[in-house]
Order: structure tokens, then C-alpha cells, then sequence
């Protein structure tokens, strides 16, 4: 049976350029039956039966003339949010793979004042995720994170080079072997809960980046609740982090 690489053979099923298949692979929206495509250029059979999941539609939680609060969908990334919406700036990110509440200014004066508030770790930021193994009782980590920027980011526990990073772990449900649990990080490092999550032995399902040995069709992080000055906003769990099973 003929094979070619995969990106190709997608292009030619769903009649697109190899560019946008490539992009749609790489954005991890590609799968074989249950599998994840993750790499472009490998070479599959030309007959393969591909599917693809486009990210859930954009939900906007709050806006006024200052700020706009996003629900964002996994598999979206931040600043493609940013760039599809006139004059809006974001006052923070989230990684391509974590969904939930996101931020962004729409005038200068309040990007400003908001950037402010979190460089002082005024702003409240809370997170769930399903994590590996059992979590039994509450967990805070104070571990430096250094970032790595060539190529894809990836960060790592280091007391040398590090900056400080703070986040607080707490267990709220299980399933077999696998925990639900609710996280509040007061500093906001390159990929910092799961890094932490990782060192203490408990990598985010799905992370296969740092640690997951479970096949996921994302990494199973959500960004549920944040504060600033007087605004709070609450996103919604997608249903693949409240019905996990």
C-alpha cells in the first residue's frame, strides 16, 4: 500500500492546502481513529482515515470598555485570540492545550493598570486539572522555574537560574487512579502548574510533554476562576474535565 507524509495525505482527503493540513496538525486537531496525529511529516498509509475536532466556539464571559473576559477553548492559541479581535491586548496567556478564562485590555490606561497588578501578584488566578496518581491532602510548592525558549518552550525545576514560582495544590475528587484537583498560583511561569505538578510526581493528564503516560485528547488543564481589581470571572468546565472518567 502507497504511504506519503501525513500532512499530504490529509490535504488530498479533505481537499486544502498542505499548508493548512500541516497547521492543523500541528495544532494537534488530527486524529487517526482515537490517536493523536502529531507529526506532520510522518509517512502514513494514503487510504488513512483521518478526523478532525475543530476547537469549541469562542464564549465571551464579560466585557465593558476596559476589559473583555474570554472562555477559551483548548487547542486555540492566545495570541491568534489577540490578533482576531480589534484593539484588544492580552493581559496574560494561556498554553495552546488549557482552556478557561482569558483576559484582554481594550484601552491603553487599563492595560496598564492591570499589567501592574499582576507583576505585584494582585490577581487571583485558579485552575483545575486532572492529574496522575492520588492526591490525599493539600500540597503548596515553592519551586524556581527557568524557561527554555528555543524552539518549543519548555521549563524545568531549577534553583539556579530559576525565578520564583508559588502554586497551591488541592485534591477534590478521584477516579481509579487518577485525581481532580483545584490549583491557585500567585506567580504565573512559563508552563508553572505543570512543571510543579510534574516535580511532585503528578503530571496533568495528558502532559505528555512533562510526564503523562496517559493518552488524552488534551492536556486536561482549565483555567476556572480570576480576580482583578473588582471583576471576578468563572469559566465553565469543558465536559472532557467534568466527566472525566
Amino acid at each position: 500500500m502507497a504511504t506519503d507524509k501525513a500532512y499530504k495525505v490529509l490535504a488530498q482527503q479533505q481537499d486544502i492546502s498542505n499548508k493548512k493540513a500541516k497547521d492543523l496538525i500541528d495544532r494537534g486537531l488530527v486524529y487517526v481513529e482515537d490517536k493523536k496525529v502529531k507529526i506532520a511529516r510522518a509517512q502514513l498509509h494514503t487510504e488513512t482515515i483521518f478526523r478532525i475536532e475543530y476547537p469549541a466556539d469562542i464564549e465571551i464571559l464579560y466585557q465593558d470598555d476596559d476589559i473583555l473576559a474570554i472562555n477559551k477553548p483548548a487547542q486555540i492559541d492566545s495570541y491568534d485570540i489577540q490578533d482576531s479581535i480589534d484593539g484588544a491586548v492580552l493581559l496574560h496567556r494561556l498554553d495552546r492545550d488549557t482552556s478557561g478564562v482569558l483576559l484582554l485590555g481594550k484601552n491603553e490606561d487599563f492595560v496598564e493598570r492591570a499589567i501592574k497588578e499582576f507583576k505585584a501578584r494582585r490577581v487571583e488566578k485558579h485552575y483545575v486539572a486532572w492529574i496522575e496518581g492520588v492526591l490525599y491532602e493539600k500540597v503548596e510548592i515553592n519551586e524556581p522555574i527557568f524557561t527554555v525558549k528555543k524552539g518549543k518552550a519548555f521549563s524545568l525545576i531549577d534553583p539556579l537560574r530559576g525565578k520564583p514560582a508559588h502554586s497551591i495544590v488541592k485534591p477534590e475528587e478521584l477516579q481509579g487512579k487518577k485525581s481532580k484537583v483545584s490549583i491557585e498560583i500567585t506567580t504565573g511561569r512559563t508552563h508553572q502548574i505543570r512543571v510543579h505538578l510534574a516535580h511532585i510526581g503528578h503530571p496533568v493528564v495528558g502532559d505528555e510533554q512533562y510526564g503523562s503516560r496517559t493518552q488524552a485528547k488534551r492536556v486536561l488543564l482549565h483555567s476556572s476562576k480570576m480576580k482583578i481589581f473588582d471583576y471576578e470571572f468563572n469559566a465553565r468546565e469543558p465536559k472532557e474535565i467534568a466527566q472525566y472518567k
